[in-house]
């Protein structure tokens, strides 16, 4: 059972995202980076200079792999070299290493580069995200411990998509250099993680809104509207809440290639 195992995966630096089938209550408050001195980053980091991690955490729908190989198309399409890409399909994608939680560490924590992308997606509920392959999940924590491994203070974008994703905006994962996007609040599920679902909802919108996005703010406020949009014309209920956090140095960071 996932819960038996979270503690013996909260040793190990890894993450993961996705939909789950309960909701209630309102989206947590919109998260405020800390007020202390930062420096801002100044121009665009360039496309070869981005290292990006994918991560589909559950092979039950083909919706996150879609989309993880979705999103790989687009930052290859920006110019971005150093990706990293784990499936939760092994047997549909036997050339790509498996999301576990020694792989996700491992590709988290080596690597060069001047910026880092985490894109996770999956099944989630108010504990963490799900890592199929690891029979576990992933927590805020345990996720936040790795960015700070792998990633250390330099501008660091992470998406987790999955239901209840919200829960990762603890002031912890809220640093000045981090943008964080998730794809619901804390108290609310997402949606379109069916097994005849392409993507999710807010992987769709995601990538949707990717090429008229120059940074990741205006990409963030975009998808969430498209999201919205889409759940009203779905007539699903509640909606989902993605939520959003831009720290003071990374307020115009930019898109790969942008």
């Amino acid at each position: 059972m996932l819960v038996r195992v979270r503690a013996l995966l909260a040793a190990v630096l890894f993450l993961a995202t996705g939909c789950t089938t309960e909701s209630a209550g309102a989206p947590p408050p919109v998260a405020r980076a800390p007020d202390a001195a930062v420096v801002s980053v100044a121009g665009p980091v360039p496309a070869d200079r981005w290292r990006a991690v994918l991560i589909a955490g559950d092979n039950n729908s083909p919706a996150f792999d879609n989309g993880v190989e979705a999103m790989r198309d687009k930052l290859v399409g920006r110019g971005v070299r150093n990706i990293s890409v784990l499936t939760s399909d092994p047997a549909g994608n036997p050339s790509l290493q498996v999301a576990t939680a020694a792989n996700v560490s491992t590709a988290l924590r080596n690597g060069s580069g001047e910026a880092c992308l985490v894109f996770i997606t999956s099944h989630g509920d108010e504990n963490g995200v799900v890592l199929r392959a690891a029979k576990g999940m992933v927590e805020p924590a345990t996720l936040g411990n790795a960015l700070d491994a792998g990633c250390g203070t330099r501008p660091t974008v992470v998406i987790v998509s999955a239901c209840h994703s919200g829960i990762f905006l603890t002031p912890a994962m809220r640093r000045p250099n981090r943008v964080v996007l998730t794809a619901a609040a804390a108290a609310r599920v997402s949606f379109g993680c069916g097994a005849g679902d392409q993507y999710t909802y807010y992987d769709q919108c995601l990538l949707q809104q990717f090429d008229g996005a120059t940074t990741w703010r205006a990409l963030a406020t975009a998808a969430r509207a498209c999201v919205e949009s889409l759940e009203q014309r779905m007539g699903v209920k509640p909606p989902s809440q993605p939520q959003i956090f831009v720290g003071q140095a990374v307020t115009d960071l930019r898109i790969p290639g942008r």
